[in-house]
C-alpha cells in the first residue's frame, strides 16, 4: 500500500505545471500480470510507421521478480505514442511462440487495445501524451 501511495505521489508531482519542463511530457505504464515471474518488455513508438515495423523511440525492461510493476518514459515531446508489451515469463528475452507463430506468452498494448488476428492497430493503441499521462496495462 505504501508503494502505491509513493507512485501516486510521484505522478501528482510530475503533473504539477510548476515542476514540469515546458513542452516535455511523460508516460507512466503500470502492468498487471498473472505472476511475479520474469520481466515485462516494453517498446514505445511515436508514429504509425514505426509502430508497424520500425524502431521504437524508447524501450524498457520491468523486472517483476524484483517487485517492479512500472515503466516510466520521461522527457517526451508532446504527441501520440503507443506501446507494445509482452510478459517474458521464462526470461529468455524473446516472446514465446508456438509452431504456428502464435504467441504463447502474455502480450498487450497501450489502451489495452486488442487486435483482430494480429497486433492492435496504431489507431486503437495510440495515446495522446501531453503533460503527465498514466495507464494500467493488463497482461494475461
Amino acid at each position: 500500500m505504501i508503494r502505491l501511495a509513493a507512485v501516486v505521489a510521484a505522478l501528482c508531482l510530475a503533473s504539477t505545471p510548476a515542476l514540469a519542463e515546458p513542452g516535455r511530457s511523460s508516460l507512466a505504464l503500470t502492468f498487471e500480470t498473472g505472476t511475479d515471474a520474469g520481466v515485462v518488455m516494453v517498446a514505445l513508438y511515436d508514429s504509425a510507421a514505426a509502430y508497424d515495423g520500425g524502431q521504437p523511440v524508447r524501450t524498457a525492461r520491468v523486472e517483476l521478480a524484483e517487485g517492479a510493476r512500472d515503466a516510466a518514459f520521461d522527457d517526451l515531446p508532446a504527441g501520440d505514442y503507443a506501446a507494445k508489451t509482452f510478459h517474458d515469463v521464462d526470461g529468455d528475452g524473446a516472446m514465446g511462440r508456438n509452431p504456428f507463430g502464435m504467441p504463447t506468452e502474455p502480450f498487450a498494448f497501450t489502451n489495452n487495445a486488442v487486435g483482430n488476428m494480429g497486433p492492435a492497430s496504431w489507431d486503437r493503441a495510440r495515446v495522446a501524451v501531453d503533460g503527465a499521462v498514466a495507464q494500467t496495462i493488463v497482461l494475461r
